[in-house]
């Protein structure tokens, strides 16, 4: 099976050994070097790509659906507190559902503003810049999150980006699907789309914890470590292709099955032992995934073809980071008579460490064709995608000390510092 070729004749297998190699030369480098890994990664593989130096398959939809992103959603939602969860659900929620809203229309809207302004001669339509909006929605903190680890980042301010990324994953795709069926010419009813975002959603969750109470009450009956983690991978791909199938949120089905596993199953029905055993697999399976998905990241692009576009690219990067910046900061106001209220500075580190990454690149190539300026909003996603990695991952640790922020990891309110 794994004597596959891709294109350019090298097999399966070899591939894979040669991005283990490099990954583990990038791990080896990054601490000396102090720079997070996954920066690294991503720099190794735009060096590679540009050198065409290893032939990979390219990054697509279906690839990150069936290999990456339920192990890494499932590894992540396995490790998340359900009562601290609940402990910071407005928080939250508000920056996954209606921060989401605001930052897309916003998005939009200065996107096709400014690009009329500067006279951009590859602009953005209201259609491309919906879409893009959609596209770029969704974070992927986890550079910043290992690097928060490192640096001793206080443990609520990891555990809300963390946590905001795992609930804006699924309902950035839910948008990303109105948004291109807007732009395509759909009929748009408000109504409609909140009763498809309320069924993609509810029934998504319902079958995670359907399929993770499931996998947990097998759990609970086993003492065979073996076993249990076979089925934990069970819950985490199972419930995702469930999901899928339903057409519902296959996204949110594998964060609901791994919370339940992690908060419910685990302690409940696993031993010391096998929940060693389950948490050094998952530990294990994360980093590869993770390893594997940065590298291709990086392979994925040429930057020949992003310097060929870097006006529209530098415009979308500034919109989209002044639209993450309000809606954090709206988010952090409305919430400060709450006892969710977050710190100022934290709202700078929130709005900063707001990555994106290898799902925002898959859903811009996942266009059609003919959908409109297509190679714009791809060459746009690929670029912003990459600056943000490159710029913000680099930078967040500096920022992070700079604010007075490092080396209070056991902070876990964080009130008192503003």
């Amino acid at each position: 099976m794994l004597t596959a070729h891709n294109g350019a004749g090298m097999s399966l297998a070899t591939t894979v050994v040669l991005l283990f190699c490099v990954a583990t030369g990038v791990a080896l480098l990054s601490r000396p070097l102090r720079i997070p890994y996954t920066v690294g990664l991503v720099a190794v593989g735009l060096a590679l790509g540009a050198m065409r130096a290893i032939s990979v398959p390219h990054l697509t939809k279906e690839l990150l659906y069936a290999a990456f992103l339920p192990g890494l959603l499932f590894e992540a939602a396995f490790h998340l507190d359900a009562r601290r969860f609940w402990n910071n659900k407005l928080t939250i929620l508000s920056l996954s559902v209606p921060g989401v809203i605001l930052a897309i229309g916003f998005t939009a809207g200065t996107l096709v503003a400014a690009s009329r302004e500067l006279q951009l001669p590859a602009g953005f339509g209201w259609a491309p810049a919906l879409v893009f909006g959609a596209v770029v929605s969704a974070t992927d903190p986890v550079s910043v999150v290992a690097l928060f680890k490192t640096l001793g980042a206080p443990a609520r301010l990891r555990f809300v980006i963390e946590g905001e990324s795992l609930v804006n994953d699924g309902t950035s795709i839910v948008f990303y699907a109105i948004a291109v069926g807007i732009a395509m010419g759909s009929a748009f009813s408000a109504a409609r789309a909140a009763i498809e975002f309320v069924r993609v959603v509810g029934v998504g969750v319902l079958v995670g914890a359907a399929v993770g109470f499931a996998i947990s009450t097998v759990i609970a009956r086993l003492n065979e470590p073996v076993i249990e983690i076979t089925l934990t991978v069970i819950a985490a791909y199972g419930s995702f292709i469930l999901a899928e199938q339903f057409r519902v949120s296959g996204v949110l089905a594998t964060v609901t099955a791994g919370m339940l596993c992690g908060s419910y199953g685990a302690p409940r029905g696993m031993s010391p032992a096998t929940r060693i055993a389950v948490e050094s697999f998952w530990g294990y399976f994360a980093y590869a995934l993770n390893s594997i998905v940065f590298l291709l990241i990086g392979l994925q692009v040429r930057v020949t073809s992003l310097i060929e576009s870097w006006e529209p690219i530098a415009v979308a990067y500034v919109v989209m980071t002044l639209a993450r910046t309000i809606v954090v900061f709206l988010v952090t106001g409305l919430l400060r008579r709450t006892r969710e209220r977050v710190p100022w500075s934290w709202g700078l580190i929130l709005t900063w460490g707001g990555l994106r990454g290898a799902l925002s690149m898959v859903l811009a190539l996942a266009l059609s064709d003919d959908f409109p300026s297509r190679p714009l909003v791809v060459r746009a996603t690929f670029g912003v995608v990459i600056l943000s990695i490159l710029v913000n991952g680099l930078t967040a640790g500096p920022l992070l000390r700079l604010l007075g922020l490092a080396g209070i990891a056991n902070g876990e309110a964080g009130y008192a510092r503003e």
